[in-house]
């Protein structure tokens, strides 16, 4: 996970917008705001990204 990506899960989670385990509307949200490299990464990472959420490892 880069940088980039991390900013913008910390983003959404900002928000208060949706639980964020709720992938799919994590990604309606990401598409709203234009992140479309959290948009690749969640395509491809769903576990590392799941392993984040719950642990903040960001292998």
């Amino acid at each position: 996970m880069d940088k980039k990506v991390k900013e913008q899960i910390l983003a959404i989670r900002d928000t208060g917008e949706t639980n964020m385990f709720d992938v799919r509307k994590v990604q309606e949200i990401a598409l709203r705001e234009g992140f479309s490299e959290l948009l690749v990464y969640l395509s491809d990472n769903t576990g590392a990204y799941s392993r984040f959420i719950l642990t903040g490892e960001e292998n």
